[in-house]
């Protein structure tokens, strides 16, 4: 059988990740059992199987074990439930040393043989003491990897200043370069406090829109340019897209007019207008 390649995800809206398998009859939705850095975890098929060959790929894919049985699926289950348990322990171990970490979340590998806490601190945390009595409390390897602020709004989840659930926790495996020019772009008030999530950074959905506003200012002109309207030489000082509006200043009258109304002016028009001034 060709070996083929699948995208395999490990919770709900995390990142994807691809393996290989030469014999699994995969389809989309499959549970299956895979190797990573971490340790073995259970994962899900999230598209149909393709050809490895489409790919040019320059390194080798980890092999897909197996496709997940009953029994790892319970063991799966049964350490979601002990992680829950474990994360309390921790955070009880981490508030009699007076650590400054707040800890997130708390994960297992299948095999049980390592478990991972995830944290979020604003300064370096020395947790030599802490790994000690940690490994003593659970016996097995221990794992605390320090988190920003968007991947704990991924796992904990909420509810966005829109009223939907966060974009990060329902849908976005990975996120995207946000910055304030978007925000700028869209001709929002810079409010940083409006304009951010929950995670206190910039919204991610400021990105959703961004190419569809930078499209259409396009169509009209710059800010601060003269253009025609009923037959006066007038300066554009404010653009509205969404409604297709011109702010003009009509020496001192500010108005609002449809763009379908304003002519631009041809470039000679333009140069006599400079010198004019």
């Amino acid at each position: 059988m060709e070996e083929k390649l699948a995208c395999i995800r490990f919770n709900n809206v995390g990142k994807s990740y691809y393996f290989s398998t030469h014999y699994l009859d995969l389809k989309k939705g499959d549970r299956v059992v895979v190797e990573t850095v971490r340790g073995l975890e259970v994962g899900e098929v999230v598209s149909d199987l393709k050809d490895l060959s489409e790919f040019n790929l320059d390194t080798e894919l980890k092999k897909i074990k197996r496709k997940a049985n009953r029994a790892d699926l319970d063991l799966y289950e049964f350490n979601k439930t002990k992680a829950i348990k474990s994360l309390e322990i921790c955070k009880e171990i981490v508030k009699e040393y007076e650590l400054d970490m707040h800890l997130v979340s708390c994960e297992y590998t299948l095999d049980a043989t390592k478990v991972i806490f995830m944290y979020t601190s604003e300064s370096r945390v020395d947790f030599r003491e802490l790994l000690k009595e940690l490994a003593s409390a659970f016996k097995c390897r221990i794992e605390l990897r320090q988190i920003g602020p968007r991947d704990k709004s991924k796992i904990v989840g909420g509810l966005g200043s829109c009223g939907l659930p966060l974009c990060c926790a329902s849908f976005l495996g990975e996120f995207d370069g946000v910055s304030i020019n978007m925000a700028k772009n869209q001709m929002l008030a810079i409010n940083i406090e409006k304009i951010s999530g929950a995670c206190g950074r910039l919204l991610c959905c400021l990105k959703y829109e961004d190419d569809i506003y930078t499209n259409e200012k396009k169509r009209f002109p710059k800010i601060g340019s003269k253009v025609k309207y009923e037959d006066k030489i007038v300066k554009v000082v404010g653009i509205h897209i969404l409604s297709d509006l011109i702010k003009i200043d009509d020496s001192g009258n500010i108005s609002f007019v449809p763009l379908s109304e304003i002519k631009v002016l041809p470039q000679r028009e333009k140069h006599h207008d400079k010198r004019s001034n």
